[in-house]
């Protein structure tokens, strides 16, 4: 039975309460909520996720693939874009209301300690308790914030998977890149194979130095798998790979880091096979096609044409200024933008504001977004004068209301703006409130 919507908002305002406790890294509080849970994280195998960017396109794609191959599948990520429940699905649908209520009861019910749960370490235990309930083969684990001390790291996984590293959240993982890829390099554990992207020297010596102290098999993109594109506007490569070369695939996801992030998902196929696990061919090419990440280069709308990109750090927001360049250079942009306040907002709007003809800044509902009237300085010296629209979806639809049939609308600079631009665009979804 559908629980009333008041108990639902309910629990959904008792841990969006918890963002008074902020941010506590470490893991003895969540595995001592697990241990009284009966440590549902080991009656499953796991994929554990680490990086700056495509933690979520590679969790989402080897979720697909598994799921395509047969298996049962959890899937792990953060932050939500429109509802709470697509943080923790089951084969590709997220757990319903009634699941959240129960997992969120057991998880309260649970902890008994010197301090309160955070929100993340809280949605960690429901994840877990979830999966195990559903008795799920496999859980696709995305890190919440660096990796050593993140709550998921109380798993012990088949697999370790490091998608690459930039400078990100200083204040919790360090000033330096060396000490963020510490934090990411983290997660791996004695034994257990790791693949990454990670390319830069220092970070790579970082993520290579943890892998032999803790005698775990390092495959690095680059000199153990690679990936050819074919066909530029297709989407399709090659990959010539650990032990398999394989030839025509195709990816749904758009944006060139993709092809990358293809990289790195067929080469944990690779070692997953040669630990016995069944995925065929066919199910790497369907999951690869039929992958759908929301809020990554997603075009919600062809007339005009709109597309949504979270971009919510500097490396991000790179990939989306290239894509902005080569994808959409005869068509005139109108971007929709709002950034929290920790991120660095006068290099990401030099990655967007050249490529566009008119700038809306908007404000999404957290308390970490930053002012409009903050970023109007910025724009304007790049030779744009802004428009506030401070509401996100007022802001959507002023700016579909200016663009003609060939124009385009960018909306991005967080993730949270495009959950609530989704909800604007589909009158069917009923958000609920996203951290």
């Amino acid at each position: 039975m559908t629980p009333a919507p008041t108990a639902y908002a309910q629990c959904l305002n008792e841990m969006y309460g918890m963002r008074r406790f902020g941010i506590k890294l470490g893991l003895e509080t969540i595995q001592s909520v697990l241990a009284k849970l009966g440590n549902p994280h080991t009656s499953y195998r796991i994929v554990h996720i680490a990086g700056t960017n495509g933690k979520g396109s590679v969790a989402a794609s080897l979720a697909t693939i598994l799921t395509q191959a047969g298996h049962k599948v959890g899937l792990y990520t953060s932050p939500h874009l429109v509802r709470f429940n697509e943080r923790i699905a089951i084969d590709g649908a997220p757990i319903s209301d009634t699941e959240v209520l129960e997992t969120f009861s057991a998880v309260r019910d649970a902890y008994v300690g010197e301090r309160d749960l955070t929100f993340f370490e809280f949605t960690t235990g429901m994840a877990f308790l979830s999966f195990a309930r559903h008795q799920v083969e496999w859980a696709i684990v995305e890190t919440g914030m660096g990796g050593r001390l993140d709550a998921t790291n109380s798993v012990t996984p088949d697999l370790t998977v490091i998608t690459n590293v930039s400078i990100e959240h200083r204040s919790y993982l360090g000033n330096t890149l060396a000490a963020i890829a510490g934090e990411k390099a983290g997660i791996i554990k004695p034994g257990i194979p790791v693949v990454s992207a990670v390319r830069q020297p220092v970070a790579r010596e970082v993520v290579c130095r943890t892998a032999e102290a803790q005698q775990a098999p390092l495959f690095l993109k680059g000199r153990d798998f690679r990936v050819r594109r074919r066909h530029k506007s297709a989407g399709q490569f090659n990959y010539y790979g650990i032990h398999e070369c394989w030839r025509d695939l195709k990816i749904n996801l758009a944006g060139d880091h993709q092809f990358e992030n293809a990289a790195l998902i067929l080469a944990a196929c690779e070692l997953l096979r040669d630990q016995g696990v069944e995925l065929p061919e066919a199910a790497l090419r369907q999951g690869l096609g039929d992958t759908h990440w929301p809020g990554r280069l997603e075009i919600a709308s062809d007339d005009p044409l709109v597309v949504l990109d979270g971009a919510h750090n500097l490396a991000a927001a790179r990939n989306l200024g290239r894509h902005l360049r080569s994808r959409l250079q005869d068509k005139s942009i109108t971007l929709v933008v709002g950034i929290l306040d920790d991120k660095p907002y006068r290099a990401m709007l030099k990655e967007w504001v050249p490529s566009c003809q008119r700038v809306i800044l908007t404000q999404p509902v957290i308390d970490r977004s930053l002012a409009p009237e903050a970023l109007v300085p910025v724009v304007a010296s790049m030779g744009i004068t802004p428009q506030i629209v401070r509401e996100v979806d007022e802001a959507v639809h002023t700016a579909i209301g200016l663009c003609g049939p060939d124009d385009a609308v960018c909306i991005a600079g967080s993730l949270y703006v495009v959950g609530e631009a989704k909800a604007a665009l589909d009158p069917s979804l009923t958000p609920s409130l996203i951290l």
